[in-house]
């Protein structure tokens, strides 16, 4: 027998270590994959993102004056219009006058500054909207009911309209979202006023008139903000009249990217003139506050052209606003503000970020603005001097909103905030205490005990749910 090499045994051996050695990696799943890299987790990568941490979009739609009964009044499940309703009509020796369906697309709807309010709510009897309706400016037809041209507003008994309500047949969209997302039946409108201070507590939580407007503490509470008495609506031609602070401050303060997307033809600049196109000012308030011009922000006001585009792209900030213009805003007495037409808009918005890159991190809270003068069985609950203001509808859209679910709590634009200082803002509020920009607004609003908390209607644990899109124009 030729004899072995004993250099060649050591040889072999260490051959045969190293396969064995790279098997046994390969089995164990710890050897190098290709290129060499350590497959092991990298120290410095971001741990996974939980609770309402996955969400770096906040997309906040805003339409006009509806009540919650009006649009949701029959839907299943929610706390919608009573078996039995009387609201006394002053025409016909007050007789009981019950809610009625409307296919009209469009409505009159009622008056609806804070005196209204208090006519329609009547003490929390909830039965003063036809009252309202007839003591208001533009009443011809409530007083002659069978006037030509009138009956496009009355009911098939001669009930004002503000006595209307619609459903599936009229709005399928919303109903559709109402199926497969979250419907708000506790949603109020944080005060009992018309669309002005509505779309102020909307970003600031107060309203207010300042007789020094660069003093935010010569700000006194004004939840009427009555156009005839005090023209407060800003314009590109005058200085910001809204001295006191609002949530663009704390954004700014926090590095948090914020827009407000108005819709194309607002004039943004000076000089305007009497521009009527676009958003109305009163539903643009944004520029109007001292701290966007201090702080270099009123380009953040933009046309919704560029909200579109942000979608598409994966460009959309962390807190959006999405404000409609003339003829799609839902506005009662708009001439041409067909409902449907505003609802194709709002399906249009919520389809670009579905289609978009940030779907899984999105939240889309939709709502309007105020109730428009329209019957709503609910009685709104004191919280302070200011409100609330009577019901509107509420839906939350997301990957994560449970499904079908129906939120009972009580809401309102407060809870937005909230949820805006929850997520991005370490729980900071618009409190003159401790936001280092003291005013003397009456209430911490997000802080109030009744307010509801919006992360009830998610499910942060559940996989991201697809989109779905919906034709806009679906008849």
């Amino acid at each position: 027998m030729r004899p072995v090499d004993s250099g060649t045994v050591r040889r072999s051996r260490a051959a045969i270590f190293v396969v064995l050695g790279l098997i046994a990696a390969a089995c164990s799943g710890t050897g190098a994959p290709k290129g060499g890299s350590d497959a092991s987790p990298r120290k410095d990568s971001p741990p996974e993102k939980e609770g309402i941490f996955k969400l770096d979009h906040l997309i906040f739609i805003v339409q006009e004056n509806r009540s919650f009964d009006h649009y949701f009044g029959t839907y299943p499940g929610a706390d919608g219009i009573p078996k039995k309703v009387c609201v006394p009509d002053p025409q016909f020796d007050n007789r009981c006058t019950e809610p009625y369906h409307s296919t009209s697309l469009f409505n009159n709807g009622g008056p609806h500054g804070k005196p209204h309010s208090i006519v329609d709510v009547n003490n929390g009897k909830m039965d003063g909207f036809i009252r309202a309706a007839i003591l208001g400016g533009d009443n011809y037809c409530l007083i002659h009911r069978t006037a030509e041209g009138c009956n496009r507003s009355l009911g098939p008994q001669g009930q004002p309209d503000v006595m209307s309500y619609h459903d599936r047949r009229e709005i399928p969209n919303y109903w559709e979202y109402a199926d497969h997302f979250v419907l708000q039946d506790g949603m109020f409108a944080s005060v009992d006023s018309w669309t002005l201070p509505a779309h102020l507590y909307l970003v600031s939580a107060w309203s207010a008139i300042c007789s020094d407007i660069e003093d935010p503490m010569s700000c006194q509470n004004d939840s009427e903000m009555n156009p005839q008495k005090t023209p407060v609506k800003f314009g590109p031609n005058r200085k910001p009249p809204y001295a006191w602070t609002d949530i663009t401050y704390l954004l700014h303060k926090h590095g948090v990217s914020w827009k407000y997307y108005v819709a194309q033809g607002t004039c943004l600049e000076a000089p305007c003139g009497n521009h009527q196109l676009g958003t109305p000012r009163s539903m643009n308030p944004v520029p109007g506050f001292l701290t966007v011009h201090e702080n270099d922000q009123v380009g953040n006001v933009q046309t919704d052209n560029n909200y579109f585009k942000d979608a598409e792209n994966g460009t959309l900030p962390s807190v959006s606003w999405v404000i409609p213009g003339r003829g799609y805003s839902e506005h009662p007495s708009g001439g041409d503000d067909n409902l449907q037409d505003g609802m194709a808009h709002v399906t249009r918005v919520i389809n670009a970020a579905m289609e978009g890159p940030d779907w899984n991190s999105t939240a889309i809270f939709l709502t309007w603005d105020e109730w428009g003068g329209f019957y709503d069985h609910v009685e709104p609950p004191k919280v302070d001097i200011n409100g609330y203001g009577i019901r509107v509808p509420g839906l939350v859209i997301s990957p994560y909103a449970k499904k079908g679910f129906i939120d009972h709590q009580t809401l309102s634009f407060d809870a937005y905030l909230k949820f805006i200082e929850d997520r991005f803002l370490d729980g900071q509020r618009l409190d003159p205490k401790t936001d280092g920009r003291p005013d003397p607004r009456p209430t911490v609003r997000e802080d109030v005990k009744t307010l509801g908390d919006l992360t009830k209607d998610f499910d942060f644990d559940q996989e991201p749910r697809p989109p779905m899109i919906l034709d806009p124009n679906p008849r």
